[in-house]
């Protein structure tokens, strides 16, 4: 049974993700507009990106910055049709103004996924009860994963709950993979691979202009290299 990390990068067109899958990622994020920290993507371009690479595909489910849910209705008819494109993996996340998750929202967004697997996005990361989320989400379809710094901040200011966290693995709310980003650093990967945390998320650190710049296949590989001999003794950032 193969070992090997999870790499996902964030990919807003169907050149960052060539570069990316090149770069040796194994899942993509899908998003538009960086500046409100990724919304949903048009079925248009998760179609030209499906036809450009045969990795898999998270699409995000985010209408406007923030993390309300905005119009429900519209965020239903929005994945219906990403489904029909052929989507059939997604990111989301709801909170509700006192920061508890949006549970309708979240649970009728869902329904319309038929079963696909997605990701419950960095809203955990300023939820008010983090425990109580996940306990609240433990039982929806699909869910497989969590995209956290394990703070708001960042992982800088999260690594102490993230490794917590994953000591809980198997308990009621705890059986999601932790997909750890966010200010996510190479020197971070070692200490998160020892509490056997195997999968991870970049976005700015794949473009080494900014997000003006595309998805550099080289910085990709770079994290590819670190995570594939981050295990080895003789293992460094350099």
């Amino acid at each position: 049974m193969s070992t090997r990390a999870v790499l996902e990068v964030i990919a807003l067109d169907a050149e960052d993700a060539v570069a990316a899958q090149a770069g040796g990622a194994d899942r993509l994020e899908l998003v538009t507009d960086m500046a409100a920290d990724g919304l949903t993507p048009s079925p248009r371009t998760f179609t030209a990106i499906r036809a450009a690479v045969d990795i898999d595909l998270r699409v995000m489910l985010r209408l406007a910055d923030g993390f309300a849910a905005g119009d429900a209705d519209r965020l239903v008819g929005v994945a219906g049709e990403l489904r029909a494109a052929g989507a059939d993996q997604f990111v989301l996340g709801f909170l509700d103004p006192e920061g508890g998750v949006d549970l309708d929202t979240v649970e009728r967004v869902v329904a319309g996924l038929d079963g696909c697997r997605w990701t419950f996005h960095r809203a955990i990361d300023r939820a008010a009860d983090r425990d109580a989320l996940r306990k609240q989400l433990a039982d929806l379809p699909g869910l497989d994963t969590y995209l956290t710094a394990g703070a708001a901040e960042g992982v800088d200011e999260g690594l102490p709950r993230l490794l917590a966290e994953a000591g809980r693995r198997g308990e009621p709310g705890y059986e999601q993979t932790l997909l750890v980003g966010g200010g996510l650093r190479l020197d971070h990967v070692p200490e998160l691979l020892a509490a056997d945390i195997d999968a991870f998320h970049i976005g700015g650190a794949a473009r080494p202009t900014g997000w003006d710049g595309a998805v550099s296949e080289a910085a990709v590989r770079s994290w590819r290299r670190v995570l594939d001999r981050a295990g080895s003794s003789d293992w460094s950032p350099s």
